[in-house]
């Protein structure tokens, strides 16, 4: 190799490094800048001037996790009590910007384990056509008169 050459390699070889080395800093500048996830709660309406006991929607990036829904109303059918919780989850998604197609988990909490297969025929389909991995149980005690309490993960 010629000695001409070689000065003007290890100059290219230099302005390499240099600019490897600027734009690794320049990425390492742009992934602080990014701001870490945060939690966010979803309200339908103004926030309580008291504080609650929990919130009904909080998420974390991208993920919101809706709390315990059950049904108080009559009447006292697993079919009625399944499709209003249901549809208050689906409520509940939407304001936080989710939708029920985007529910990776669904934990369902029966108050007789003999409403299960009432519970799992207005269930499904509800999710779309890919629907989230469940768990169901049958709770010694499910809060007021509910028939059934779900929770879900879902993301946003």
């Amino acid at each position: 190799m010629s000695e001409q050459k070689q000065p003007e390699q290890k100059k290219n070889r230099r302005n390499l490094i240099a600019g490897a080395v600027a734009a690794v800093a320049a990425a390492g500048a742009a992934s602080a800048q990014t701001a870490a996830p945060q939690k966010k709660v979803h309200r339908a309406g103004p926030k309580p001037a008291k504080t609650p006991l929990f919130n009904s929607a909080v998420s974390y990036g991208n993920l919101v996790f809706i709390a315990g829904i059950g049904y108080h109303k009559e009447p006292n059918t697993i079919a009625v009590h399944t499709e209003g919780v249901l549809t208050e989850m689906k409520r509940q998604l939407e304001i936080a910007g989710s939708s029920m197609e985007k529910v990776l988990k669904v934990t369902v909490y029966l108050a007789n384990k003999d409403d299960f297969k009432g519970m799992s025929d207005v269930f499904q389909g509800k999710f779309g056509d890919e629907p989230p991995v469940r768990t169901t149980i049958a709770a010694a005690w499910v809060p007021g008169d509910s028939l059934v309490e779900m929770d879900c993960i879902a993301y946003i």
